[in-house]
């Protein structure tokens, strides 16, 4: 493409919105609540983790942060999105796109990091029970986590410059919800080989080796679990790791399906936005609540403040 006569798009425009007005306002409701339930839950963990002195452990740190990406995660678009659906029009100004698929790009590969190391810490509560308060003391928790986000921070920072450098200057049509890289690279008139490449590889590298850390963990935790002699002690072992099995196995299914190939624009549309529903809006609803509902430390701990609450207004 020639550059000399190139003048860049201000704005995109979002396809994946029905035009039906109704539709809009029906849509616009079912999101906005799907958001408030998602900063709720995911708050109400932070908050807990913060004020009771019972969950102040590594592994409810850990969960903590998880909260905070999730937040994050779906604050990168969702309001955006909310706008779009009461507006005449679904744009999105340039530098705005870019942000947010940064941002969204972001928080969603810190989240394998923070998910590893959630793994690791059952690893060595259930497998090293002797050595874990030695080895995953406060200092090296807050550490591990910070390494987490630096990592996510710096691992997509050469690839989004190099996306920031691409000639937007034919079509401002984006055929999704949001500014998803994929969707924005088809109507980019360079050439995005060396993007799609690097993005793959990162994927490869991040996703696979978080997904093999996480098996390799589990493996031995349930080796373990099944060498316990008592039925009880089996049950609490695993009732621990059950709730992230679930988180793991909906995120890891989605983003494998959606970014481990080596060309993303050659991707269905319609099949993409499809699976990216489950990963961007519902299971940061769910997440929240499948942590929360099925443990028993967290459950005593809102107990504890509701009931502490009570007294507080008698």
């Amino acid at each position: 493409m020639d550059l000399s006569n190139c003048t860049r798009v201000t704005e995109f425009i979002l396809l994946a919105y029905p035009g039906s007005r109704t539709v809009n306002i029906t849509l616009f409701v079912v999101i906005l609540l799907l958001y408030l339930l998602c900063v709720t839950g995911n708050s109400l963990i932070i908050v807990m983790v913060c004020t009771d002195h019972l969950l102040q452990k590594p592994m409810y740190f850990f969960l903590s942060n998880f909260s905070v990406i999730e937040m994050g995660h779906t604050s990168a678009f969702m309001p955006k999105m909310l706008v779009n659906f009461l507006s005449t029009k679904a744009k999105i100004c340039f530098f705005c796109c870019m942000a947010q698929s940064y941002f969204y790009y972001l928080f969603g590969v810190t989240e394998f990091f923070i998910l590893t190391l959630i793994s690791v810490d059952r690893y060595l509560a259930i497998c090293q029970p002797l050595r874990y308060n030695t080895i995953m003391t406060p200092h090296v928790c807050l550490q591990v986590a910070l390494v987490a986000w630096v990592a996510g921070f710096f691992s997509i920072g050469y690839q989004f410059l190099m996306f920031l450098k691409l000639p937007f200057c034919g079509s401002n049509i984006v055929d999704h919800y949001f500014c998803d890289v994929g969707a924005t690279l088809k109507i980019s008139g360079g050439d995005t080989r060396l993007i799609e490449a690097l993005g793959f590889l990162i994927t490869v590298a991040v996703v696979l080796t978080s997904l093999l850390l996480t098996v390799v963990s589990y493996v031995f935790i349930i080796s373990t679990i099944l060498h316990i002699s008592s039925s009880s002690g089996r049950q609490k072992a695993f009732s621990t790791c059950v709730s992230h099995l679930i988180v793991v196995s909906i995120l890891y299914g989605a983003v494998l399906f959606i970014y481990l190939r080596p060309t993303v624009t050659d991707s269905s549309t319609s099949v993409v936005k499809a699976v990216s529903i489950l990963n961007t809006m519902v299971a940061p609803v769910l997440n929240p609540f499948i942590y929360t509902l099925r443990n028993n430390e967290f459950k005593d701990a809102l107990r504890r403040a509701i009931g502490k609450k009570a007294l507080d207004f008698s």
